[in-house]
């Protein structure tokens, strides 16, 4: 099949649940947050966290990955947006750009020591429309009904529950919102996302894959997605199972 046939069908239906198997720890494990264990255990690896980059900034400017994706997210002045996993602030601080100063960028992290590092980034460039935050695993604790576009940059296959996580992460969506997703199409102990495995996870919380595109220059595959059905009580959503 090709990969707009591939699209179509998942946009049509549920994608089925898959993963091959990997050496490394399963998704939700056994030391499960307590505020986690409500929802469902991903059956699949997650990967570690080995670098808040996966290139270099110059090399990722010399290719224009950034202004790519948030041209292809349709990123506009005065929007407010969000950077999960943010990192050392690659996207952060363009976006803060992008958006202008009529916009507003929310930076989340899971580390202390990065939210600290990024703070100080921010400050010594000041970008007065760049706010932070510390996130939990199971949990992004972002405001509700803020955010026209949410960005994941080669992070998701390091969400150690993403049902819970992606759950939570609905209610901080305008109108209109956006979750925007780039990794890299591998299986996640090469630290990546398998597309169809993404697409599952999404829908079984009641996204929509909106739109697919390659993103080589950003190191795989940009998928947009917008919620489309109500949310699922977590005990009913449906774990796409590794096969």
């Amino acid at each position: 099949m090709t990969r707009s046939g591939m699209i179509s069908t998942c946009l049509a239906v549920a994608v089925l649940p898959w993963l091959a198997g990997c050496d490394v720890p399963l998704a939700g494990g056994e030391d499960r947050v307590e505020s986690a264990q409500m929802f469902p255990a991903a059956d699949r690896p997650v990967a570690a966290a080995e670098s808040t980059n996966w290139s270099t900034e110059e090399v990722r400017d010399r290719v224009n990955e950034a202004e790519e994706v948030m041209n292809a997210a349709e990123v506009k002045t005065g929007m407010t947006v969000a950077d999960i996993g943010a990192g050392d602030g690659y996207y952060t601080v363009r976006l803060a750009v992008r958006v202008g100063a009529e916009g507003r960028v929310l930076a989340q992290d899971i580390s202390p020591e990065l939210i600290e590092r990024l703070a100080d980034r921010v400050a010594r460039e000041r970008l007065d429309n760049v706010s932070l935050k510390l996130g939990a695993e199971d949990d992004p604790r972002l405001p509700e009904n803020s955010f026209d576009r949410i960005f994941m940059v080669h992070m998701y296959h390091e969400i150690a529950e993403p049902y819970a996580f992606l759950w939570r992460l609905r209610a901080a969506l305008r109108d209109g919102g956006q979750v925007i997703v780039v990794d890299a199409d591998r299986p996640v102990a090469q630290h990546g996302t398998p597309f169809r495995l993404l697409v599952c996870e999404m829908e079984a919380v009641g996204y929509k894959l909106m739109s697919y595109k390659d993103k080589q220059q950003a190191g795989g595959y940009m998928a947009r997605f917008v919620p489309a059905a109500p949310l699922p009580a977590p005990e009913n959503i449906q774990v796409c199972v590794n096969p």
